[in-house]
């Protein structure tokens, strides 16, 4: 879950939590009053909160795996503070894992006391930084109050999405608004080419397993190149843009925004690359490896061990290809993941391949042939596999798949071999 590092609502600490928000709010009504005295501009610097933005690095949970941040709001006399973050969601919610399934994903903000947040990450492993930030007093002020609107009940839910609306893209865009649009003005142009894809394959490349899932289920909505703006859905990027973010003094100079940054905690985890791994090579050595073995059982299957691991192997490969494709079409024809939509993956995980898996465990058997239909299937099959790879070169097919198409078409090429190959089937006894 890009941005996200959801801790389940139930458990928050919500003595804390009281003390901390009693303590902003006497903050926010010291301001009020500090405005009515006789010394006005003076008493309302004075009174006005520091902001900052905390930043969490990644977490061993998969949905650490993106970091985390929040907004600190301190009373500069007393130091007591409350970080509001964008990352709860409720397991026990009603119809949660359907909405989840559907797309319909309802996060909520919290404020927590901010040493508590810093405590708990700390402990987890993983990096804390606090950047102090330069907002007039009456940004601030502004800022603060908004939190506390945003964190009613009424309004503390929102429609959670993975890339443009996640924890960190609300705190961006809370500071944005707070600072009059100075972040999106200077964030909007710049970018290195990055990707939701090559990000989210980044982060998670320490658990394999999540990113090759991730990765597969990306549409092409996944490969647009993305601003600064854009990529500030992870935290650690916000991190990183906000040093280079200036803001106008009074007197019209330009001034940095970071006014100090401190390391809180450092991180005892591994810390994910900058960039993902190539994997298109080692798909295609696993994909030739896949069909050679296929190729080598298909010849010696007139020995029982070899017919059985033949049909064992098969049926295994088209299962996961079609229930891996029907995955990707439900997510696309029935919900709301615009992320998965048109995931070009299907050339290779086709649904089709369902249609083939009693054909290939009826294959243990001496005698064993390949129907008509099934033969045509599997060449339909591979026939839209390798339209697959050729597409790379056509504009309208932009996913970033190569890898997975290296890695299926020797698979299908070969099983359609298979089915059609007169020498092969001959030697069934």
């Amino acid at each position: 879950m890009p941005g996200s590092d959801a801790r389940v609502a139930g458990g928050r600490r919500w003595m804390s939590r009281i003390v901390a928000t009693l303590a902003v709010q006497l903050v926010l009504a010291g301001t009020a009053a500090a405005i009515q005295t006789d010394n006005g501009t003076d008493a309302a610097l004075a009174a006005a909160p520091d902001i900052s933005l905390l930043t969490f690095g990644p977490g061993e949970i998969y949905w650490e795996r993106f970091g985390h941040n929040a907004i600190v709001v301190r009373d500069p006399v007393s130091g007591h503070a409350l970080s509001y973050n964008y990352g709860i969601f409720d397991f026990e919610e009603d119809d949660f894992f359907v909405n989840f399934l559907r797309g319909h994903m309802r996060y909520q903000m919290a404020a927590n006391d901010a040493d508590d947040d810093i405590a708990i990450y700390a402990a987890q492993g993983r990096f804390v930084v606090e950047q102090q930030l330069r907002f007039a007093p009456d940004q601030a002020r502004a800022l603060a109050a908004f939190l506390e609107w945003n964190r009613r009940p009424e309004n503390v839910h929102y429609r959670y999405e993975y890339f443009t609306s996640n924890c960190s893209t609300k705190v961006r865009d809370a500071l944005d608004d707070a600072l009059g649009g100075a972040l999106r003005a200077q964030l909007t142009s710049p970018s290195r080419g990055y990707t939701f894809r090559l990000l989210t394959a980044a982060l998670t490349s320490p658990q394999p397993l999540l990113m090759g899932v991730l990765d597969a289920g990306l549409g092409p909505y996944a490969d647009r190149r993305l601003s600064f703006w854009d990529d500030s859905f992870i935290p650690m990027q916000l991190m990183a843009h906000l040093r280079e973010i200036q803001v106008p003094e009074p007197d019209g100079r330009m001034v940095p925004l970071v006014v100090a940054e401190r390391m809180l905690a450092p991180a005892r985890l591994r810390a994910p690359p900058e960039l993902p791994p190539d994997l298109r090579w080692p798909f295609l050595g696993a994909g030739v490896a896949l069909a050679a073995i296929l190729l080598a059982l298909a010849r010696r299957r007139h020995a029982g061990w070899a017919r059985r691991s033949f049909a064992v192997l098969a049926v295994v490969l088209t299962l996961v290809c079609a229930l891996s494709g029907s995955v990707m079409l439900g997510l696309w024809g029935f919900t709301d993941h615009l992320s998965a939509w048109r995931n070009e993956n299907l050339f290779v995980f086709s649904p089709l391949c369902l249609l083939l898996v009693p054909t290939w465990w009826r294959a243990y058997a001496p005698g064993w042939s390949p129907s008509a239909s099934a033969r045509a299937i599997t060449l339909m099959i591979s026939v839209l596999a390798g339209f697959g790879l050729f597409a790379k070169v056509l504009p309208w097919f932009a996913q970033s798949n190569v890898a997975w198409l290296l890695l299926l078409l020797p698979v299908h090429l070969a099983l359609a071999w298979i089915a059609w190959h007169p020498h092969a089937r001959a030697r069934f006894p």
